[in-house]
């Protein structure tokens, strides 16, 4: 689910819209935590998409968990 960028960054291969891969990958993650609820764009509570860990780029999302 997540690649190394040329920066060294841990980067969500999926993009910015695989919802249900953002949810499953959530689900497994030990370090998820929900960001505020005004900065969600997942319908689903436990997302990548919704982790307050999570910095978005032009085309998907970094993991900001340190590894």
């Amino acid at each position: 689910m997540w690649q190394i960028n040329k920066r060294g960054e841990k980067e969500f291969k999926h993009g910015q819209e695989a919802y249900g891969a953002a949810a499953d990958e959530a689900r497994s993650c030990q370090a998820f935590c929900p960001d505020v609820e005004d900065e969600w764009v997942a319908d689903e509570e436990r997302s990548c998409y919704n982790c307050r860990l999570r910095r978005w780029t032009v085309g998907s999302i970094l993991c900001m968990h340190p590894a």
